[in-house]
């Protein structure tokens, strides 16, 4: 039980804050979890860079995505914390507590019972004793007085002790069967627990499915920017945005780095696409090809580039002597 509040809330202060406010029987103020905190810092960054820039936007788009993932924690802790922490702790609380205490109370029921079986034992071995020597003993009149005066002590205290003995039997045997009767409601209880358990794993499934859900939609509009952004003068351009492919993905991600939005011109690239010519352009970052298909290219070097019909939005085509390949568009800067 403890382990799981740690997994659902790692923060021990406010943990201990929490526990205090149920003390209490108050309400816990509520407050940002760190999911959340993260998507507004990314969001307040965002738009503090321009959400018409490629870095602004996708900062806002990221913080969003945290946005809904510190919602879904919420809902998860919540869910949990009704259908598997609370069940568990009542039982604790509660039941488990009495059948702490009655099984105490039978282990003590069964010492006395334990320590009146021995006393009565002695007190038989005793009187045995006493009536043998008082067989063995000459008739002698003060001898047999005496004798037989703690033969009749014995036997009194034989009485007693046999008398103790169904006393503390039957108390052990009451205690015994409340006992009983407790741990026989334990396999209610396992099968109880063990459907708060199911709640729990389906809590953290629909979290976690939530989460992959979000990120695999956040990954979709990181690919999903177009392949230029912003012109020299910072204002937005009026390209549409393109879908690129998916070897295009880590290309067009690129494109979220300032410097890139002010190098790359939406005219100059749409002008040489919509000829047959080609430019001289310069490699901003290094770029490893992805396959045959590709070329490689090592930031500054100037590259000749062109393009040909039916080719994808986000590529040109790129030479270097006699080496020619696909390159992105995002990592090049067209040279007058």
């Amino acid at each position: 039980m403890k382990q799981t509040e740690v997994l659902l809330q790692p923060n021990p202060n406010a943990r201990i804050e929490e526990f205090f406010y149920e003390k209490l029987d108050r309400k816990a103020p509520s407050r940002m979890n760190n999911p959340e905190l993260l998507g507004q810092y990314m969001i307040d960054a965002g738009n503090e860079f321009g959400p018409g820039t490629a870095y602004g936007n996708a900062l806002i788009k990221c913080g969003e995505t945290q946005k809904q993932i510190g919602t879904a924690d919420r809902e998860l802790i919540q869910t949990s914390a009704i259908n598997f922490l609370t069940p568990l702790r009542n039982f604790i609380e509660g039941d488990y507590k009495t059948i702490t205490k009655e099984r105490k109370l039978l282990q003590n029921k069964r010492l006395d019972l334990d320590a009146a079986k021995t006393r009565l034992k002695k007190a038989k071995v005793a009187e045995a004793r006493a009536a043998q020597l008082n067989t063995s003993q000459p008739e002698e009149n003060n001898i047999m007085v005496n004798v037989s005066y703690v033969l009749n002590l014995l036997h009194v205290k034989w009485l007693k002790s046999e008398q103790e003995v169904r006393i503390t039997q039957s108390e052990f045997d009451r205690q015994a069967e409340i006992t009983r009767l407790l741990l026989e409601g334990i396999s209610s209880t396992h099968a109880h627990h063990l459907r708060c358990l199911n709640d729990f794993v389906e809590a953290q499934m629909t979290y976690y499915a939530q989460c992959y859900k979000y990120m695999l939609d956040l990954q979709k509009q990181l690919g999903s920017f177009p392949s230029t952004f912003l012109s020299n003068n910072n204002q937005s351009s009026s390209a549409p945005v393109q879908s690129v492919s998916t070897p295009s993905v880590l290309a067009s991600a690129s494109a979220s780095l300032p410097s890139v939005s002010n190098s790359v011109v939406t005219s100059g690239i749409s002008e040489l696409k919509s000829s047959s010519g080609s430019r001289k352009a310069r490699v901003l970052y290094d770029y490893d090809a992805a396959n045959s298909s590709e070329l490689s290219l090592l930031a500054d070097e100037v590259i000749t580039v062109y393009s040909i019909p039916g080719m994808d939005s986000d590529w040109l085509m790129g030479e270097r002597g006699n080496q020619k390949g696909k390159v992105p568009i995002t990592y090049l800067e067209l040279l007058n």
